[in-house]
Order: structure tokens, then sequence, then C-alpha cells
């Protein structure tokens, strides 16, 4: 399949036939379920650092987001298909062919708003949820319209097709999306991620449907994710299960409040978490730290 497979020893591949199309997967170990779901712009390998010392004690699943890696790129026109409360759908889809009705599910940016929306839509499915450097889409939104937070990437990639798309191919899908990374990493270069982790994203995202897929993510994000969000803090809903947050030094929409403070206000008031020495890539540029607060809270 590809060189990342040296990435993931013992875990075996999966093409699971959902709703979206095909969504890929791969999975090893025995003991409780746990579902990783990546970030933007990367793909289920970003996990290549901690899945084999999780998998000792869960059964993982690493997978691949519609739109993103090598999963299905369904059709979509101003985020209607790519909003967090449909790509959950996914997840549950996906989870029960292969077995698991109830699971764990630790998220990395965009896969950890498709986990709180999973959790907020779907009480008692799953069993925790550990979010990496996010705070709620709303509450990431409120910031920007109130000028404390950079609109950044979330306004460009949300602007109406296809003006991000040609923007992107116009300079180069490497150019921007390495660009990102640099950005986003403490060290501002590219030094922890895997040579082969990097191809992997660079596969993905030189893919034109792909670059579409991306920005009616952001779409979504900036429309129907954002609404969902908002019903729910006005109708007073909070996650059910036991929730940490996790976050880098470097925090890409920092505010006066910490990330962990902002979810305990709107929707996991009984969250704990902790900073990680690291910039957004957490998984990736401190994968030990990020190992160890893990496997603390999943083994509670």
């Amino acid at each position: 399949m590809s060189n990342t497979d040296t990435l993931f020893p013992g875990f075996e591949a999966y093409w699971i036939d959902t709703r979206a199309g095909n969504i890929f997967a791969r999975s090893r170990g025995d003991g409780p379920p746990l579902v990783l779901l990546h970030g933007f712009p990367q793909t289920h390998v970003m996990w290549h650092g901690i899945a084999s010392e999780l998998a000792s004690t869960h059964r993982v699943v690493v997978m691949d987001l519609r739109g993103y890696g090598w999963s299905a790129v369904p059709h979509s026109e101003g985020g209607e298909n790519y909003s967090k409360r449909t790509m959950a759908q996914d997840v549950i889809e996906a989870m029960e062919r292969l077995g698991h009705v109830r699971f764990a599910l630790a998220g990395h940016d965009r896969g950890a708003r498709v986990g709180y929306r999973l959790a907020l839509d779907h009480p008692g499915r799953l069993a925790k949820l550990s979010l990496l450097d996010i705070i709620p889409t709303c509450e990431v939104w409120r910031g920007i319209k109130a000028g404390e937070r950079p609109a950044a990437h979330w306004g460009f990639l949300s602007q109406p097709d296809p003006e991000p798309e040609n923007s992107i191919k116009e300079q180069g899908p490497d150019v921007y999306f390495r660009g990102l990374m640099r950005k986003w990493a403490q060290a501002g270069d590219l030094r922890a991620f895997d040579a082969r982790a990097m191809l992997a994203y660079r596969e993905a995202w030189g893919n034109s449907n792909r670059i579409h897929a991306f920005c009616e993510d952001y779409r979504a994000g900036a429309s129907l994710d954002r609404q969902h969000d908002e019903a729910d803090l006005a109708a007073g809903r909070t996650i059910d299960c036991p929730v940490q947050v996790l976050w880098g030094s470097f925090y890409l929409t920092a505010g006066k409040e910490t990330p962990l403070h902002v979810w305990r206000k709107t929707f996991a008031p009984n969250a704990a978490g902790q900073k990680i020495d690291s910039g957004h890539f957490v998984a990736e540029e401190n994968p030990l730290a990020t190992l160890t607060a893990m496997k603390t809270f999943l083994q509670d």
C-alpha cells in the first residue's frame, strides 16, 4: 500500500464500506476499543508514534476521516457533506462494522471536533473522550468575530468555492500546507515529522478533490458545525462521558483562557487535562508526554 505500513507494525488494514464510501482504517490490539482520529492537514498516520503502545492495552483503530488520507471523498457544496455531525456518523458506522458499538475516542484538531460532536449527538456511545489541541468550534468563531483571535486559515479555507482552492493550487499545495505545518510546530520547522508520514500527507493534499474536501470541512465549521454547537449550548447540553483536554504550549486559537477552562464552561464541565510541551502537533512533536497523559486517562 505504501511505506507507511512500516509505521504501524502488526496493524491490519481495512477498507470499510459506509454510506460515505470506503473509509480506510488500521487496527491492532486487545482490550477496550479506542478509535484515533487525525487532524488537518494530515491523515491517520499522525498517530504512528503512539498507536502501537496504546494497542498494548486497547483494541486501537486509526481511521482516515472522509475527504482525508485514503478514505472516500464525497461531493459537497457549502460544507453540506462535511459537517462534524455527518463525519461522526461515518465513525459510528465504521466502528460498528468492526464490531465496536461503544468505544473510547481520541481526536486531534478536526478529528477532535468530530469526536465531541459524536459525544453530544450520541450520549452513551463513548466510554471516554480525549481532545487534543482544540476548543469548541463556536468558541473559535466567537473569538474571531470579536477580534480576539485571528481568522487565519479558518477564514481563508471557509471562503466560497473556488477561492481558497484556486489560491492553494496557484501557490502549490506543498508550499501552502508545509508552510502551515512549519508555522504551527513549536520549532518552526518540520523536523518533528517522520519522512514517511510527510510523504503520506503530501500524497493526500496533492489531490485537488481532497483540497476541496479540506475547504468543505472548514466551510462546515463556519456554518453547520457552529450552528450545532450554539444550539447545544443554548439547550445546556454537555458531554456525558469523562473528557480529557490536552493542548500544546503554542495554541493556535489561544485566548485569555486555557483550553481546559473553555471546555469546562461549555460542553465538558468536569473535564481534566494538561498542557503538553509542544506545538500544535502534540502526538508527533512530543509523543512520550502525549502517550503518558492519554494512557493515564484511558486506564483510570
